[in-house]
């Protein structure tokens, strides 16, 4: 099935996700080409990641994938990183985590949320992880939140209401839809991937360029061009 070219006419963006390194596994070639653009795109990382490295206690990984992280970031334009430090690996879709992500959203005020999909596999199959799977919907529910005033006044010590949110997009879903030519940008992407070296350590023989380019190349093929990023589009 051909994919559609994700709408470009923005300029402002959120990605909330789980975990330091979730951007990195395929979209980080698609946030450097809309950075070039000017746009302007924060992250908002909702655990540490503190939990992923098996050999490394969580009081160490977790500052160390917060330094990466932010090293990740700028590689690809994105100078703003906000850190939640919520539980990693416990997280739950609770009204609690809605009303955080509430309040970024109201805060950062953007025009396309960028969340993990919480489809419970991945295409071929492979599981989902549940923190992804809270935060995307969490995240998805917190876009309405935000348009409605009588939801979560107090958050942000009683911050505007926002409902400029135009679309969300999960990337790599197995429902994705809609795609972005990355061809230009996608070294910049593996980069930034790479940033997270003690993370892809702790994986053992994980191979970063042979992972990204497999799905950049199918995705491309799909929209026409060499490498491409995928989402699945959501409307508010």
């Amino acid at each position: 099935m051909e994919l559609q070219p994700l709408d470009e006419d923005w300029e402002r963006a959120v990605a909330i996700v789980a975990h330091p390194d979730d951007m990195e596994f395929g979209a980080a070639g698609a946030i450097a080409r809309w950075t070039a653009q000017g746009k302007h795109i924060t992250y908002v990382m909702v655990t540490s990641g503190e939990a992923g490295i098996d050999s490394m206690a969580p009081d160490r990984a977790g500052p160390l994938r917060e330094r990466e992280q932010v090293d990740s970031c700028r590689i690809v334009g994105v100078e703003d990183v906000i850190f939640l430090r919520r539980p990693d690996g416990t997280l739950e879709h609770s009204l609690e985590l809605r009303a955080t992500l509430c309040e970024q959203i109201r805060r950062l005020r953007p025009q396309i949320v960028m969340t993990n999909s919480y489809r419970e596999t991945w295409p071929g199959g492979l599981l989902n992880q549940a923190d992804h799977i809270a935060v995307g919907r969490a995240s998805v529910d917190a876009v309405r939140d935000a348009g409605n005033r009588w939801i979560f006044p107090d958050a942000g010590g009683g911050l505007e209401r926002w409902d400029g949110v135009r679309q969300i997009w999960l990337p790599g879903s197995p429902a994705a839809g809609h795609a972005v030519d990355i061809t230009a940008t996608f070294e910049v992407g593996l980069d930034s991937l790479r940033a997270h070296a003690a993370y892809i350590e702790g994986l053992g023989g994980f191979d970063p360029a042979g992972f990204l380019d497999a799905g950049a190349t199918a995705a491309g093929e799909r929209l026409g061009c060499r490498y491409a990023a995928t989402f699945e589009v959501l409307q508010p």
